[in-house]
């Protein structure tokens, strides 16, 4: 199986980070976790862009907050699919970086979640990886009965208070 690599452009965005490393764990998936900066450790980041795909990886989330250059960077120096997490700062919500991920030029495409959507970036990172793994996608499918089934429970109860 393929590995994810979960770049993050400061260590500061490890809680958000560990959403996705808790659904990759529960799914199988080996995962790689590095802090890489698009513009601290430029050349290490697009080193390791460049490599990835050599190193047994299918999938790149990168997580980054306020100018989000991160996904971007990836983006630019690999073929693989790139998913962006926008980071929440206190300055701006996170929307500074949503723009900033969400805006990528024509031929440098990035994925885009939601602010802080780590847990949405490792089960599209799932889904991804799934496309040639037949038991990953059997995970993924259980994984999506078993969300049906909890709301189904949660509606359920809810009727049961509310019933006249």
């Amino acid at each position: 199986m393929k590995k994810v690599a979960v770049i993050m452009g400061s260590d500061s965005d490890l809680p958000v980070v560990r959403k996705a490393t808790d659904i990759l764990k529960q799914f199988g998936v080996p995962f790689e976790v590095r802090v890489l900066s698009a513009h601290r450790t430029p050349l290490e980041a697009s080193e390791f862009a460049r490599s990835a795909r050599d190193n047994g990886f299918g999938v790149i989330i990168c997580a980054a907050g306020m100018a989000a250059h991160l996904a971007g960077a990836f983006a630019a120096n690999c073929s693989l699919p790139v998913i962006g997490i926008p980071v929440k700062s206190k300055y701006l919500d996170g929307v500074d970086a949503l723009l900033s991920t969400v805006q990528m030029p024509t031929g440098m495409p990035v994925a885009t979640v939601a602010i802080d959507g780590a847990a949405n970036a490792a089960l599209l990172s799932v889904q991804i990886l799934a496309l040639s793994d037949d038991e990953l996608c059997a995970k993924y499918d259980e994984y999506r009965q078993k969300a049906t089934q909890t709301v189904l429970e949660k509606d359920r109860a809810i009727q049961s208070e509310f019933a006249n």
